[in-house]
This record gives structure tokens, C-alpha cells and sequence, in this order.
């Protein structure tokens, strides 16, 4: 019995358990009112009462991520073992709670500042980007990342600093074990009770189905579900989901091919192909806002933007004021461009294990033609698997990092400086044999937003960090096609500009999730017979569609996408976060969660979307809900099926 006795706290630990919770709620609301400060302009937050919506239904997501997170400790906590007091099993239990909740909050922490760029709270994909992230990229610029955003770890090394206070403060004062036939009854039934009350907790109550990333569209607003939910939730939530299940909206194909049909087909002569080459240049992080052209829903007259170069080029190139990205990450804005392939599942395409899917590609498709292709990215190879992915869309030749061979040139980051790497990519493209096509991806507008030494001063800082590197991005294709002009083949070819999706913005215009997705897309021809503007939506999947129709391709290809030469086709933008599908379609800007609609705005009245109409009689959405429903039965029966070609 004396090697029963030890120490206990007085108040019984599953009360103990319950304290410790409850200090971690308090923490994670904490943590939703630091990223709220720090996010405040993409959320729509009115009153007090909204606010107080807000952290009362996340704390329902907040107790879930915590029990699962804390289940080891819980379960050795309450483990009916004597033992269990020993100061080396409860020092033990001490470094195990610290760590797993050190790392959720340090999650929650840093959403602060990577939500924008994404527009979603972190999901398990991170993961994937670490691990691919390029030849030790990701740990080469974390040294970058702790000093830039060093606040952040400042605020989360606070909240750790309360959490071990508090959870110092639950100690007590310990008693003796006592019986030990009582003690193992007692505590066994201690344990029991937690974890049936743990299971209740874990899964969000006792519903049918245990709460996940869309029931916060219960509670709130799609633009606000990100403030709902938690970052270590959402990561829970992600882990090995990669596997989609095919939507059955429509049981009649015809009816469903009448909606929505990806493939294509514009020209019919075997002999109607135009051999012009195509040059598709992709811009690191390149809002619309940065241009200084079609930026008049500012409503700044002397609004000049930073990107001078690609405004004159936009003048003589057939542009579009409403273009829209597929996605809010590179990985995901690459397939978009050169495969016509959206991200509209929780995985980016190219991670996912659908990633070996058959596809159409424009070098695949234009292949059989004669055309020789070329991916061009400076950064180091194997970069969020860009050269894979190239490889897999056909492309003959990769040229990165390692193939410039001079990292004299190297910006200490990401890769070589865009101005040397593109001049590298004109000399390249002058070795080529015509008709070509090539896809030129520039790196130096992303973060830490570096720009070369000599260049220091020359470009406007402007309002947003990103603003001076998106001058020298600018500065280095105005170099570009200043040496590309004076070859051969310039004349004959289609040159395509966009960005792989948006950056940091300043203006409330492009702060919420229809400005926050515009971009730059236009079609300049060498030779200057393209130009004019173009009233109609497009998106970065129109591109490959876009590029075939004005070569005249002559078979049928995949698409998700419609070419922009098509008047009469239909225009749209599709996206996907939050667990939320985003259409934006004859004016209506519409939000569904795969089961029922959340919100429809109408654009051309409520740009900044601030009112919500979905229960407003007098709107008719049901185009909008027929097509998104269309597209998304495609999109995951053909992708579950590897169905991502035109056949035959």
C-alpha cells in the first residue's frame, strides 16, 4: 500500500483535463481575434453580434481540433496507474501538451499572414509543399520568413508563455492516492466518462455526421468561414482526403452534355492549322491591381500602377478586363494554364493522386504538328514539382537553375534573377525550331519580394510590400520583348501574358473573393493584327481552348475551359476554397457547397459583395446553380476516371 501513496491534485484530474481545455478554447479565440486584427478588411464583420457568432460557433471547431489533437494526453492523463503522479511521467505529460499545442497554435498564428494569399485557412497539402517544396527551397528561406514576419513568432511565443502559466496554475496541491481498489474503479471510471464525452466533443456533438470544413457554412457567411474555423482543424480535416467521390447531380448524360461538355472541337480542315509559335508567359503573383490599364473601378484618376511595360503591351493586345485565376496557389495556376485543368479539390492537382491522370496539354496537342516545347523557370529544379508536372504535359525541354548554369546570377532565394533568366530564355528560344511552343513562369515577385542591388531605388515601393519586385518583374519583360523583337521568330508568334493568381492587395476592390482572384490575361500577336478589349469573364482554363481556336486547330481536344475567339460560348470563372465552389457567370457571382447554395451576388451592383441575395425573390440564379453543378459532376467523374482527353 505505501508504494500506493503518492500525490494527487485535489481536485480530481478529469476536472483537471476539463481546465486545460477550457484554457485552450480561451487561447484559440484568441487566436481568432489576432487573425480577424490582422485580416479584418477580408471578412465582413458589421456589428458586435456577428463578431460574437463568430467566436461562439468556432469554438465548436476549436473543441474538436483540440480533443483530437490532445487525445495521447488526455488518455495518459487519466491512465487508472498509480504511477501517473511520479514527477517523471507527469513531466512527461508537460512536454507532450506543450508540443502538440504549441505547434496548433503556432498554426493558428501563422494564417495570420498567410491567409491572404490564399484565401483559406492552411490545409494538409502544406505538408506536400515542404516536402516538394524544390531542392531544400522550403528550408533555405525560412531564415527569410523569421525575420520578415518575426511578430508572428513574437505573438505566438506569448501565447505560449499564458499557456504554461495557466496550465501551471491547474497543479493544485496533491494528496495521497488512497485505496487502491477505489483508486483503479475510480479513475477507469473517470477515463470512461472523458472519453464518451471526448467523442461527443471530437466530432462537434451528436449529429449523424461528425462536423467538417463545410458545416462552418452553417454559421456564417462563405466570405467568413475561414474565421470559423480553426488552422489545426482544417488540417485534421485534409489529411488523405485526396480521394473524390463523383458528384450525381444529373442522371441524364444528355442533359448534363447540354449544360456542360468539355470537349471541343472549332475547326474542322485537317490542313487548317496555323504553325505560329506560342509563347506563354506566366507572371509570379501579378494582380490586376497592380496594373495601371482597367483599373477604373478604383475610381483613382491619377492611378498609374507598377507595371508600365505591360500596360503599353496590353494596348496592342486583345485584352480582357475581367479575367479571374482557377486557384489562389502557383501549383495551382500552373495545370490551369497549360492543361486547362482547375483545382477543384482539396489537393492541388499535382500532388494528388491524380496527378498521373492522361491530359491534354497544348506541346501534347500540337506535337504531331512538328512543334518543339520548352518549360522555362529559373528557380531551383524539382520546385513545386514544376519540372514533373512539365514533363507530364509534354514538354520537350525544362530549363531551370541548373540548366542557366551561372549562379552568380541567383537571387539568393528562389532563383535567378528575372531579368537575366528571361534574356537566357529568349537566346534559348532563338535555338529552336520553329513552330514552338514554350512557357516562360518568372519568379522575383514572390516573397521576400528581393530585388537586385543596382536596382534599389528605381522602382515605386507603393502601398503593398510585393508593389517594388512586381517593377522590376515588369522592367525585366519590357527587356525581354525588347531582345525577343529582334529575332526571327518573334513575328510569328502568339505571345499569351497572365499570372499564376493574385497577390496582396490594397484596395477593399480586390479584398474579397471575386477582385481577389482578377488578373491579367491578354493575347499579343508579334506581328500586331490582335487588338481590342473584351467585355466577357475568362479564366486561366480559356487559355489552352483560346490558343487552339486561334491556330485553327483542326481536331477535338479537352478542355474545362472555352476559347475566348467564341462569342457565343459560355464565360465563366470557377474556383474552389474553403470548401466552397465559386461560379461567376452572367453577372451572378454564386457560392455552393456541393450540396446547396450559400450566396449570390449580383456584380454589376455590388462589386464589393456585401449583399448577400440569396433569399431575395426578384434573383433568378438557377442558370448559375445548373452550370456549377454541371461542371463539377464533369470535373470529378472525369478525373476519377482519368477521362481527361478527347477521344478518338
Amino acid at each position: 500500500m505505501n508504494r500506493l501513496q503518492g500525490r494527487l491534485s485535489s481536485q480530481n484530474q478529469h476536472i483537471v483535463i476539463v481546465l486545460r481545455v477550457m484554457i485552450l478554447l480561451l487561447l484559440f479565440t484568441v487566436c481568432r481575434l489576432i487573425f480577424l486584427a490582422f485580416n479584418f478588411h477580408m471578412f465582413n464583420i458589421q456589428h458586435f453580434s456577428s463578431l460574437l457568432m463568430v467566436l461562439l460557433s468556432g469554438m465548436r471547431f476549436d473543441l474538436s481540433a483540440i480533443i483530437i489533437f490532445n487525445a495521447p494526453f488526455i488518455i495518459l492523463s487519466l491512465a487508472p496507474f498509480p504511477f501517473r503522479v511520479k514527477k517523471w511521467y507527469r513531466l512527461i505529460l508537460s512536454i507532450l501538451f506543450f508540443t502538440i499545442n504549441g505547434a496548433a497554435l503556432m498554426g493558428n498564428c501563422l494564417d495570420c499572414v498567410y491567409f491572404p494569399y490564399t484565401l483559406k485557412r492552411t490545409t494538409a497539402d502544406v505538408f506536400d509543399l515542404v516536402s516538394i517544396g524544390g531542392g531544400g527551397d522550403f528550408f533555405r528561406l525560412l531564415p527569410n520568413y523569421l525575420a520578415d514576419f518575426w511578430y508572428i513568432f513574437a505573438i505566438w511565443a506569448l501565447l505560449m508563455l499564458a499557456l504554461i502559466y495557466l496550465y501551471n496554475c491547474t497543479k493544485g496541491v496533491l494528496l495521497p492516492v488512497g485505496n487502491r481498489l477505489t483508486f483503479y474503479l475510480k479513475n477507469t471510471l473517470y477515463l470512461a466518462i472523458v472519453l464518451i464525452v471526448g467523442v461527443i466533443g471530437s466530432r462537434g456533438g451528436i449529429q449523424l455526421r461528425p462536423i467538417n470544413i463545410i458545416s462552418a457554412g452553417e454559421y456564417t457567411t462563405a466570405q467568413n468561414i475561414p474565421l470559423v474555423l480553426n488552422t489545426p482543424f482544417t488540417i485534421l480535416q485534409t489529411i488523405g482526403s485526396e480521394q473524390l467521390e463523383i458528384k450525381e447531380y444529373y442522371a441524364n448524360d444528355n442533359v448534363l452534355k447540354d449544360i456542360y461538355y468539355p470537349v471541343h472541337q472549332y475547326h474542322n480542315q485537317p490542313d487548317s492549322l496555323q504553325k505560329k509559335n506560342v509563347v506563354i508567359i506566366i507572371l509570379e503573383g501579378f494582380s490586376k491591381e497592380a496594373m495601371g490599364l482597367g483599373n477604373d473601378t478604383l475610381d483613382h484618376s491619377t492611378y498609374k500602377g507598377y507595371t508600365p511595360f505591360l500596360d503599353s503591351l496590353c494596348r496592342l493586345s486583345w485584352s480582357f478586363p475581367k479575367a479571374f485565376s482557377n486557384g489562389k496557389k502557383s501549383i495551382e495556376g500552373i495545370p490551369a494554364v497549360l492543361a486547362s485543368l482547375p483545382n477543384l479539390m482539396e489537393k492541388p492537382y499535382i500532388t494528388s493522386s491524380y496527378a498521373g491522370n492522361t491530359i491534354n496539354s497544348l506541346p501534347i496537342l500540337l506535337k504531331p504538328y512538328g512543334y518543339q516545347s520548352a518549360f522555362f523557370h529559373g528557380g531551383t529544379n524539382g520546385t513545386m514539382q514544376f519540372d514533373a508536372f512539365a514533363s507530364l504535359a509534354g514538354f520537350d525541354k525544362y530549363y531551370g537553375r541548373k540548366e542557366y548554369g551561372n549562379d552568380a546570377d541567383f537571387d539568393g532565394n528562389w532563383g535567378i534573377w528575372d531579368e537575366q533568366f528571361l534574356q537566357y530564355t529568349s537566346h534559348t528560344l532563338s535555338t529552336l525550331k520553329q513552330p514552338f511552343v514554350a512557357s516562360i513562369f518568372t519568379l522575383s515577385s514572390h516573397h521576400p519580394y528581393a530585388i537586385p542591388e543596382k536596382y534599389k531605388g528605381k522602382f515605386d515601393k507603393g502601398t503593398v510590400e510585393i508593389h517594388e519586385s512586381i517593377g522590376y518583374a515588369d522592367f525585366s519583360l519590357k527587356e525581354f520583348f525588347a531582345e525577343a523583337s529582334k529575332t526571327p521568330w518573334f513575328s510569328n508568334t502568339l505571345f499569351v501574358i497572365t499570372s499564376d493568381h493574385s497577390s496582396a492587395t490594397h484596395y477593399e476592390y480586390y479584398q474579397n473573393s471575386l477582385g481577389n482572384l482578377a488578373i491579367p490575361i491578354m493575347y499579343y500577336d508579334g506581328s500586331e493584327r490582335l487588338k481590342g478589349q473584351s467585355e466577357i469573364i475568362t479564366q486561366q482554363i480559356d487559355i489552352l481552348p483560346s490558343v487552339l481556336d486561334y491556330l485553327k486547330y483542326p481536331k477535338p481536344f479537352f478542355s474545362f475551359g472555352e476559347s475566348v475567339f467564341q462569342p457565343s460560348a459560355k464565360h465563366f470563372d470557377i474556383c474552389y476554397f474553403n470548401n466552397v465552389y465559386q461560379l461567376i457567370y452572367n453577372n451572378i457571382l454564386l457560392q455552393f457547397n456541393g450540396e446547396k447554395v450559400l450566396a449570390v451576388y449580383q456584380l454589376s451592383t455590388d462589386p464589393y459583395l456585401r449583399n448577400n441575395l440569396i433569399n431575395d425573390p426578384t434573383i433568378s440564379y438557377l442558370k448559375q446553380e445548373s452550370l456549377i453543378k454541371a461542371i463539377l459532376q464533369t470535373y470529378f467523374t472525369r478525373v476519377i476516371n482519368n477521362q481527361l482527353t478527347a477521344k478518338p
